[in-house]
């Protein structure tokens, strides 16, 4: 199979290659062009064996690397035997470069820059495309025995994974009927991994009970469930774990070649990590249900990374978190990392962090990190930070905001009047709002809290600690949240909608940011202005917490008005205070 031939060969390269410096800069097109390289010289029937052994012998003795050779049917092999098709030497570079992920000094690598805005690690996307090629290999694990892998005969199996029957998805591929689970078990015999999807109504089993059985999903446990599980044991230097979902800024977006954290408490699992880990997952899981003949991977992610798989708009990288979470579900993860767990314990039993943990920590440490994971990444809307979008810097210095705040406030910004589709047009309309606010109104900054694209993202204004400039005499009082567009006659997006009405207030007051009886108002409700349009007004009226009656603060005279901050009289029909 060509797919698994040529994703073997760059898993091989990426795992052995020592990383260095990329002569080509680190972009996801990057990536897709040395699979189509690959796609162009390599003949499946010859590499598909050699690369998936090359890989093993990767020098690498993380649990990563366990987890790869016993779930993605890797074998040993020296090195020298294989001699891989080449690149180019400037893709040879690049897979240097992305060799493995990791965080060093605030400094991640393995990651490159989509066409989305997005960061997203080549690694689990990788891993995610082998699994789903191979079907979905699932693994049942009986707790009843307590004797390690090694001990108890556990070998890497040498399965020739079939992926299920099955046709191709519907739009965008998420929600067909998974196959028939057969069983293979780990502890007493050796395993024998099995194709197929997992239960998803499956629960985290009782670790007391007699003898039941954890049920392993390589898709997930090589993406998602393997990562989360270890960064939250004991002594992960995840204490609270501050560093999930970590951003960061590249160096510059035309030619990107270094990524530096925004948080130097970051821990392994960056927004970059779990972006690259779900798009694994779900790309796998659309390659598991496909039958062949499937796409090339070069295709299938210039689509993903595009206008969408199969033209749908819906399933492409901008909307990930919204196709995970319709992917999986709170108990499905927990049981799934909780299983991924036990399986590395059993194959690695002197683990420093696994080897004294019993099964009932393990499954809580499951239950913390996936609630932790489904809270507080999926269950919040993606942002993308002002280095993103080439915000210029503030000018003069930001106000802190006292939080929670009490009040979300609702803009349209009917300048620009078309709803922006895509990251491009996206980012340089909030540059364009930006110069519009500085240079011309002699604000500060953006007025906006933060700004809602029709692309699936967030963009962060003044975010979530400083007062903005965006709803005159209330800016200390709550965000003010503008939607790209003018909402006089027509609707945003569902998407957008949802971000406004549900996500991302749900996200702050999770975080303690937004209060929990929190008001929704329109800035008309306010301010003397048409904004944020009638179309977007009236269906407003319908939302949870929007609040009709309100008994505003009169609008300060100028001297308490802070420093550039215009009488509304002065705005233009946008009004953006």
């Amino acid at each position: 199979m060509v797919a698994q031939g040529v994703l073997w060969i760059l898993l091989g390269l990426l795992l052995w290659s020592d990383p260095g410096t990329a002569s080509l800069p680190l972009l996801m097109k990057s990536v897709i062009q040395a699979l189509a390289e690959l796609e162009q010289k390599a003949p499946a029937a010859k590499a598909s064996h050699k690369a998936s052994a090359w890989l093993l012998s990767a020098p690498s003795s993380g649990p990563h690397n366990h987890l790869y050779r016993f779930l993605l049917e890797a074998q040993s092999l020296d090195a020298a035997e294989w001699d891989p098709y080449s690149l180019s030497p400037e893709l040879q570079g690049l897979t240097k470069e992305v060799a493995r992920h990791g965080v060093r000094d605030g400094q991640e690598y393995g990651v490159v820059l989509a066409p989305d805005g997005s960061t997203v690690a080549v690694e689990p996307l990788l891993a995610g495309l082998q699994a789903g090629l191979q079907g979905r290999r699932v693994i049942h694990l009986p707790l009843d025995s307590t004797a390690a892998a090694q001990e108890a005969g556990v070998t890497f199996p040498d399965v020739a994974a079939v992926a299920p029957d099955g046709r191709a998805p519907s739009s965008p591929g998420l929600r067909d009927a998974a196959p028939d689970v057969t069983t293979a078990n780990i502890g007493n015999n050796p395993p024998k991994a099995t194709t197929g999807s997992p239960d998803v109504q499956a629960s985290l089993p009782d670790a007391k009970a007699k003898s039941p059985l954890i049920t392993v999903d390589s898709l997930l446990a090589v993406t998602l469930a393997g990562n989360l599980g270890l960064t939250f044991l004991p002594g992960s230097q995840t204490q609270s774990h501050p560093g999930l979902g970590s951003e960061g800024c590249w160096d510059q977006l035309s030619a990107p070649q270094t990524f530096r954290l925004l948080d130097p408490r970051a821990s392994l699992l960056t927004v970059a990590f779990l972006n690259g880990a779900l798009d694994g997952f779900i790309l796998g899981d659309y390659l598991s249900r496909t039958p062949e003949p499937r796409p090339s991977l070069s295709h299938l992610l210039s689509q993903y990374y595009g206008a969408g798989v199969a033209g749908d708009p819906g399933f492409r990288s901008n909307f990930r978190r919204q196709n995970g979470a319709a992917l999986t579900s709170a108990p499905l993860l927990a049981q799934q990392v909780w299983g991924t767990l036990v399986l590395l314990q059993r194959l690695e039993p002197v683990h420093p962090q696994l080897q004294h943990m019993t099964q009932e920590h393990l499954a809580q440490v499951a239950t913390n990190a996936t609630k932790e994971f489904m809270e507080a990444f999926l269950g919040c809307p993606a942002i993308h930070p002002r280095c993103r979008w080439g915000a210029a810097p503030y000018r003069g210095r930001p106000t802190p905001l006292q939080l929670p705040l009490g009040f979300l406030y609702v803009h349209h910004t009917y300048v620009p009047a078309p709803p922006c589709t895509d990251f491009a047009r996206c980012a340089a309309n909030m540059r364009s709002m930006q110069r519009y606010h500085q240079d011309t109104q002699d604000w500060e900054d953006i007025g906006y809290s933060f700004v809602v694209g029709s692309d699936g993202y967030v963009y962060e204004g003044r975010g979530w600690y400083w007062v903005g400039a965006h709803t005159l005499g209330h800016n200390s009082r709550g965000f003010g949240v503008a939607i790209v567009g003018n909402y006089t006659a027509a609707l945003p997006t569902e998407a957008a909608l949802r971000t406004v009405r549900d996500t991302l207030p749900s996200c702050a007051v999770r975080a303690g940011l937004l209060r929990p009886d929190y008001a929704l108002l329109g800035h008309r409700q306010v301010v003397r202005t048409d904004c944020p349009g009638d179309a977007l007004f009236d269906q407003m009226r319908t939302w949870p917490h929007f609040t009709a009656n309100v008994k505003t603060r009169p609008a300060r005279s100028v001297s308490q008005r802070s420093r550039r901050e215009p009488s509304p009289l002065t705005l233009p029909a946008s009004d953006h205070q």
